[in-house]
């Protein structure tokens, strides 16, 4: 505890950059996961293709994508930029799918019955499509929330500051409580982060938690 009071400057310092590198990776999953899914939902071999494609793009480890990266991009091997590139992929190795399933899962009934009401396609996939598909898809940027920010601390092992670093320095240099910190402080991280994405998702989508109250 005496080290985590003495040292509260470097685990802010670390969870600064730490979000800096998850939260563009979330979003761009998130947004990019959408036409990509309705393109898959399109032809029934390409949605195989493309689920397929990003499942196997989730089973590339981590630390080598980090490292390869740099030299096909041109950055540095220490650019948070390598994190957020790779991360981006990998939030999207599990979103697309989840986006996917959302979009199936919505009634063609309700659906044609949106076009028959006079509904233009653009019209319809945000008022109608999109809603009801929400609480899937908040689903999936959950899992992915929490996977990204995990995943960020890999990029402490090449220097790339975040909380990972504090593993990396605790381990070097024998300090047990730098090393619970980290882990300590990545899992509040993610905790906070989830909380946060279910307090949006009550907010944008009310209907939710009448649901909710109805089941309970």
């Amino acid at each position: 505890m005496t080290w985590v009071l003495e040292n509260l400057d470097v685990i802010a310092g670390y969870t600064g950059a730490h979000l800096l590198q998850a939260l563009p990776p979330i979003l761009v999953a998130f947004l990019l996961s959408l036409p990509l899914a309705k393109l898959a939902n399109s032809r029934g071999w390409l949605r195989t293709s493309v689920t397929t494609t990003s499942s196997l793009m989730y089973a590339i480890p981590s630390l080598p994508l980090f490292v390869l990266l740099p030299g096909l991009i041109g950055t540095g091997v220490r650019s948070p930029a390598n994190i957020i590139i790779a991360l981006s992929l990998y939030g999207l190795a599990l979103m697309v799918p989840t986006a996917s399933d959302a979009f199936r899962s919505v009634s063609r009934d309700v659906l044609g019955s949106a076009t028959a009401q006079g509904y233009a396609p653009r019209a319809r996939f945000v008022q109608v499509e999109l809603p009801l598909a929400g609480p899937a898809l908040l689903a999936g940027v959950r899992v992915v929330a929490v996977s990204t920010i995990s995943l960020v601390t890999v990029g402490g092992v090449l220097g790339v500051p975040s909380l990972g670093m504090l593993f990396v320095d605790g381990v070097r240099r024998g300090i047990a409580a730098e090393i619970a910190a980290g882990i300590v402080a990545t899992v509040l991280l993610a905790l906070l982060t989830d909380a946060l994405l279910v307090l949006l998702g009550r907010a944008t989508m009310p209907w939710t938690r009448r649901q909710e109250v109805g089941s309970s």
